[in-house]
Order: C-alpha cells, then sequence, then structure tokens
C-alpha cells in the first residue's frame, strides 16, 4: 500500500550503525518530518568497527568513531532530525549484549516519548546479527506494553528469503519528493558511502538514482497473543 503522513506526533527510528537510517528510512522520515512529526533517532553505536575508511581513506581504526559520530549528525541534520540519541553500545557486539539491558533502554524510550510509530530491522531478516537483535529488543519491549498502546511498528527486512517468509512488504514509500535529503544523508556517511552515487567508474543518472532510492519498503509487524 502507498502510504503518507497522518495525524501521529512522533516516531522513534531505532537502529544499531550510524547510515542505517540513511538507506532504509531517510527519505520517509524527512516526509514525515515535513508532515509535522516529531523523529527521534536512537543509534545503538557508533559503527567504530565499520572496515571502510573512506575512498581514498581519510580514516583509521583509531579516529574512525569520532568521524562517524560526526557524520551521523550531519546525517540527521540533513534528513531534519533534531533529537539524536547515541545510546552507546559497542559495534558487532550487540547480538551479545544482555536481552533484558537491550529491552530496558528501548523501554526507556518508548516510556518517555510515547511514540505512535517505531521504525526498526525486521529481526531475523536484516542479515546484520546488529540488526537482527536490534529489532528483536524493539520488538520485544513494544510487545511488554498493552495492546491498546503500543505504537505501530515498521520493519525493514531485506535477506534474500525475507518475502518467502514473511510475504511482501504491506507498506511502500515513494520517497522521490525527498531524494535531495536522502540523499545529502547518504553522503554525509563519506567514510562508508562515498561511492553509493557510482556505478563502476561512472555516476548513477538522475533517473537510476530514482530508481534505485526513490522507494523504501517496510513490513508492519503483527503482534500475536503469545508475543
Amino acid at each position: 500500500m502507498n502510504s503518507k503522513p497522518t495525524e501521529r506526533q512522533r516516531i522513534l527510528a531505532v537502529f544499531p550503525h550510524p547510515d542505517d537510517e540513511s538507506f532504509v528510512a531517510a527519505g520517509t522520515l524527512a516526509m514525515y518530518i515535513a508532515g509535522g512529526m516529531e523523529v527521534t533517532y536512537a543509534c545503538l553505536t557508533l559503527g567504530e568497527m565499520g572496515r571502510n575508511m573512506g575512498i581514498p581513506p581519510f580514516a583509521n581504526r583509531v579516529t574512525l568513531p569520532a568521524i562517524r559520530k560526526e557524520e551521523l549528525a550531519a546525517s540527521c541534520r540533513a534528513i531534519g532530525i533534531r533529537d539524536l540519541r547515541m545510546l552507546g553500545f559497542h559495534d558487532k557486539m550487540v547480538e551479545f549484549e544482555d536481552p533484558q539491558v537491550l529491552e530496558a533502554r528501548i523501554t526507556g524510550l518508548l516510556e518517555e516519548l510515547k511514540p505512535q510509530m517505531v521504525i526498526t530491522f525486521y529481526p531475523g531478516y536484516s542479515v546484520h546479527p546488529d540488526h537482527d537483535a536490534t529489532g528483536a529488543a524493539v520488538i520485544r519491549a513494544v510487545a511488554q506494553l498493552p495492546a491498546a498502546e503500543r505504537p505501530v511498528v515498521y520493519c525493514s527486512a531485506f535477506a534474500v528469503n525475507c518475502e518467502q517468509v514473511i510475504g511482501q512488504p504491506d507498506v511502500t514509500m515513494d520517497v522521490t519528493a525527498f531524494l535531495e535529503e536522502k540523499m545529502a544523508s547518504i553522503r554525509a556517511h563519506a567514510t562508508q558511502f562515498q561511492a553509493a552515487e557510482l556505478v563502476g567508474n561512472r555516476e548513477l543518472t538522475a533517473e537510476e538514482i530514482r530508481l534505485r532510492y526513490g522507494t523504501e519498503r517496510f513490513w508492519t509487524y503483527r503482534f500475536g497473543d503469545a508475543e
């Protein structure tokens, strides 16, 4: 289905790494912000274990955390996010954190912010262990709320078998009107995606950028009685 901003007041986006927001939901978040909603982005780590250091390299293992922190802040400014929470977990170790600790941090944000929508990864179908662990913690935290008080949860999934197992995404966002904000968010993460607009040695055309980045898809998480 095609979705547009509604009367909801706040979105909580929860992702483990700087740059997750750019490709997964930058256009969607910019669209909702333009429609008057407030967005809080909770980023669990600084992506300090990332292998990419820029093209040509301008970071190293020592400087990367501080650089990625600045890149994340720049990405949020590009999207229009004014409330960025850096939760201080360690990159590539989220899956090994105490699940109760992760859940408690998310529960605290839910209680403080009372969002009407949460955007995160679909646990089990988001490829990276940090992605899956983050999505699982969000789902557990939301599931603890009374059904009538739960925000809608939009999940991103991109494992090769995700559509065969969980079906087609039920939310399709046309974000072509917000590609400027989305591409600025992507460019902000220069250590990671300096060549995001390239194919081989040539730049993508405007139409190729639209086709590649102009749609964002989500699955609405369905909470069952056993959740």
